[in-house]
């Protein structure tokens, strides 16, 4: 039953209709025995995340729960997604989500997407962001393009420390394009290595790309870096697959970055088996003829009124093949509306205060870890919410214990790199409850007595 709260005028109205003096009058056909008395025994008021969680206990004593606790992140995570998100996005107005063909009709859709762009912008710190992408991995290798068109030079610098799957995305958009991608690795701290960098630019290059936090969750330096770009003539790239690490962070635009790509499946969009997503596109205003995917600009109508329209979208579909910067299709409209209205229950001080949790959380159960025996850390860099870590026992066995107590204990790092083997990434969130915690850390001392 909706709550529709009324005045004190429209109660006495209400009673006078009746012809009754008091609210209590409402109910004297209740028998006196069954009247409440006293103070209603009702608990202090708790917070949406906390009461869906209370509500799924006790769903879970009727036998019917079939959720798994996630220390699993590396670019898809699992952040809370308030329920007010899913009901709007099931307006009729936004299920057939695309931009349109015929924009001026629909200002609604545009508005969506120009306050969309502001938040990014915002959130990034960068002058222009574009309508969105399809996800993070093919935003950076656009970028990667964009990069190429403006400098002229087929030779990219990227970080190993990036997403392995948008390296792999890289490979295959420049597969056949003659560009050259070097890939510089990382030091001791788990950031990218300052020498083999400087090795790598005494020869040209378009672009250097790197990940923040990296692949490794290591807080990547990039004033060093975006120097070491700029006095090599190339442009820098910044992708981060973690956005909500910007609450905290310095945005990449503070540290001169260039472009700014990222995916923002973090911001009220589920998990869903790896997609679909959202990717996320800005750069300097300098380059908006080069940016791919559509924009939308605001102006004046000629009664002049505020209007929207979509503006430089000089892909395939808008412009002859020959000059267009892109061949993506759309935009995805109705995750980027997803994110807006995310990035606006939150807030800045609301993503701040999450990204917090966050870290805090991260650095607690990291502490946890620290007391076990035969678990090392290989890396010194500062962390957000995901951190490596090493273990004497068998990952897939580990693995392996931990999903049959329906916990997902991370990712086996062994899949991408074959040097670490034995290694995990491991992931908390605000949505990783603290008894899963404790059931990790009794799993993995199990496994290490039996060994």
């Amino acid at each position: 039953m909706r709550y529709l709260p009324h005045t004190s005028e429209e109660i006495d109205r209400m009673l006078k209709t009746l012809g009754l003096s008091k609210l209590e009058d409402l109910f004297k056909e209740i028998p006196p025995p069954l009247l409440e008395k006293g103070a209603l025994q009702i608990p202090e008021a708790i917070s949406e995340p906390e009461l869906l969680e209370t509500m799924k206990k006790m769903e879970a004593q009727n036998g019917s729960t079939d959720r798994y606790a996630l220390f699993l992140g590396a670019g898809a995570y699992s952040h809370y997604i308030p329920s007010h998100i899913s009901q709007l996005l099931l307006r009729s107005e936004f299920m057939t989500a695309y931009t349109p063909y015929q924009p001026e009709v629909s200002q609604g859709t545009l508005q969506a997407i120009f306050e969309f762009q502001t938040l990014i912008c915002q959130l990034f710190g960068m002058e222009i962001a574009n309508a969105s992408m399809y996800d993070g991995a093919s935003a950076t290798a656009e970028a990667a393009l964009m990069a190429m068109r403006i400098q002229q030079i087929p030779r990219v610098l990227v970080a190993k420390s990036l997403h392995p799957q948008y390296r792999e995305t890289l490979q295959t958009y420049t597969t056949h394009l003659g560009t050259e991608l070097v890939e510089i690795g990382w030091d001791r701290s788990g950031a990218l290595d300052e020498e083999e960098l400087k090795a790598a630019t005494r020869e040209p290059a378009s672009a250097l790309i790197v990940q923040y936090p990296n692949f490794f969750g290591v807080v990547e330096p990039l004033d060093r870096w975006a120097k070491i770009a700029h006095e090599s003539n190339m442009l820098f790239i910044v992708a981060v697959t973690e956005p909500t690490s910007l609450g905290l962070l310095k945005p990449p635009g503070a540290f001169d970055a260039d472009i700014v790509t990222g995916e923002g499946q973090a911001f009220g969009i589920p998990l869903s088996f790896g997609g679909p997503y959202l990717g996320l596109f800005a750069s300097k205003k300098s380059f908006v003829r080069q940016i791919p995917g559509r924009l939308v600009g605001e102006t004046i109508d000629r009664e002049g009124n505020r209007a929207f329209v979509v503006t430089l979208a000089t892909r395939e579909q808008h412009i002859r093949r020959a000059k267009a910067t892109s061949n993506i299709c759309t935009n995805q409209g109705l995750f980027a509306l997803a994110a807006t209205i995310y990035l606006a229950t939150l807030g800045k001080n609301g993503l701040r205060d999450l990204a917090f949790l966050n870290l805090q959380r991260a650095s607690a159960f990291r502490k946890e870890l620290e007391e076990l025996p035969g678990i090392e850390f290989p890396f010194s860099g500062s962390t957000f919410n995901e951190f490596v870590i090493r273990i004497d026992s068998d990952v897939d066995r580990l693995l392996q214990r931990l999903l049959e107590k329906r916990i997902v204990g991370g990712l086996d790092l062994g899949r991408f790199y074959p040097q670490f083997q034995n290694h995990l990434l491991v992931t908390v969130t605000e949505t990783t409850p603290k008894e899963a915690w404790k059931n990790w850390k009794e799993t993995y001392l199990q496994g290490a007595r039996h060994a």
